[in-house]
């Protein structure tokens, strides 16, 4: 697998477009669109929120009913969700402009949105914004950067990924875009990712490697423990690298599993850093736990604690909150035989062991604190799984960005 730059348009036979279409922001763009040249076959996730988006709703539907897609219609600003029917009938409305425009059938355009909960959409701006795109559809870097600075609401910088890898002598590209910086909790959040390949595969196996593979990236992301009502990932294969398609687990299987990872974790790892207000990328990893599902348990509960998020912030050693958090996770340990450690480009350093705090420097930690991206090693003793988390300090900014977010 090679790392490469670019985004949703780094596949062959995918396309991106963006506008300023005012739906809610101004003097900025806030729509975008992605197609593929040819019907792409669909996977996607969707939010665990009971109370689901009309988007959610429509993309749920078209990707466990129809084989493939060929585009996505992406607004910012307004979320469409708690909207009734009138909701259902703006995403019904977008899929026909998509039709008119394009001629690709109303059941392949996938739509999504993000932003006020309870606004109904301006669906005018809306269409008009599809029309202006329609003129500016491109497979350049550029486009597909655009796209993402597009989709933003309270995130501060895009955020894209690529992979690139051969099958069978045929180079297979993967990329992707998402945003999300608030309501960003595991079990998908206030995040909508969008995924494009070129890689030939069977809708079966595809939805299978993004179900899978979400469990470990953007599951394991939290910002603020709030769990959005339109959580979106979508993932598109267009086969266009001409590689035999993939029917079954086999060894090329795993190469695209590898770089869909790659890219999934790059983007949630990017949302974690972005977290609203934030100013470090606040990541948990917990090695030599009993179970995989203990591991995601416990990395989980630790970037989850408020009072341990702000230690972060106040580049504070706390090394209590942290294993107040592991104590409350709902799983059994022993304390006096985990091993705590903090470690960031300016070192490691060990802050417990044997049941109390270890002889260490506080300027020492201090410094380790003070980085844009700062990791928890907790090393249980108990067996040989791991699993990483991704959150965020928590800052007095992050209360101001909420406070007036609706205004």
């Amino acid at each position: 697998m090679k790392i490469i730059t670019g985004g949703v348009t780094a596949a062959k036979g995918f396309q991106a477009a963006s506008t300023a279409a005012g739906i809610k922001y101004e003097n900025r763009k806030d729509m975008a669109l992605i197609v593929s040249e040819c019907p792409a076959v669909s996977a996607g996730t969707f939010t665990s929120n009971v109370v689901k988006a009309a988007p959610v709703k429509w993309d749920m539907k078209i990707v466990a009913e129809q084989e493939c897609a060929r585009a996505v219609v992406v607004n910012a600003g307004i979320a469409n969700a708690c909207t009734g029917e009138e909701g259902m009938e703006y995403c019904q409305k977008t899929a026909e402009k998509v039709e008119e425009l394009f001629g690709i059938p109303a059941n392949q355009a996938l739509v999504a949105s993000t932003g006020v909960i309870g606004m109904q959409l301006p669906m005018d701006k809306l269409a008009a914004g599809i029309a202006v795109m329609a003129q500016e559809l491109d497979n350049t870097a550029e486009s597909g950067h655009q796209a993402a600075c597009a989709i933003m609401t309270t995130d501060t910088k895009p955020k894209e990924a690529a992979a690139t890898f051969e099958i069978d002598g045929k180079m297979v590209t993967v990329g992707g875009m998402c945003k999300g910086s608030g309501m960003i909790h595991p079990n998908m959040c206030t995040m909508l990712g969008f995924v494009t390949t070129d890689l030939a595969i069977s809708k079966e196996l595809l939805q299978e490697a993004l179900r899978e593979d979400v469990k470990d990236t953007f599951n394991m992301i939290s910002v603020d423990g709030d769990t959005s009502t339109n959580d979106t990932v979508l993932l598109l294969a267009n086969g266009m690298a001409g590689n035999a398609k993939l029917t079954k687990k086999d060894e090329n299987y795993r190469k695209f599993v590898e770089a869909l990872n790659y890219v999934n974790t790059a983007l949630a790892r990017m949302m974690a850093g972005d977290g609203e207000g934030a100013t470090a990328l606040f990541e948990t990893k917990v090695i030599h736990a009993d179970t995989k599902e203990h591991a995601k348990i416990l990395a989980k509960s630790v970037i989850c604690s408020s009072l341990t998020k702000a230690a972060i912030y106040g580049h504070d050693a706390n090394w209590g909150r942290i294993l107040c958090a592991l104590g409350y996770s709902g799983v059994s340990f022993e304390p006096e035989k985990i091993e705590l450690f903090f470690e960031s480009c300016s070192g490691r350093i060990q802050i417990y062991k044997d049941g109390v705090a270890t002889d260490y420097s506080e300027e020492e930690a201090t410094k380790i604190l003070s980085d844009e991206e700062v990791t928890v090693l907790v090393d249980m003793k108990m067996g040989e799984a791991e699993a990483t988390a991704w959150g965020c300090d928590l800052t007095h900014e992050y209360v101001s960005i909420n406070a007036d977010y609706r205004s």
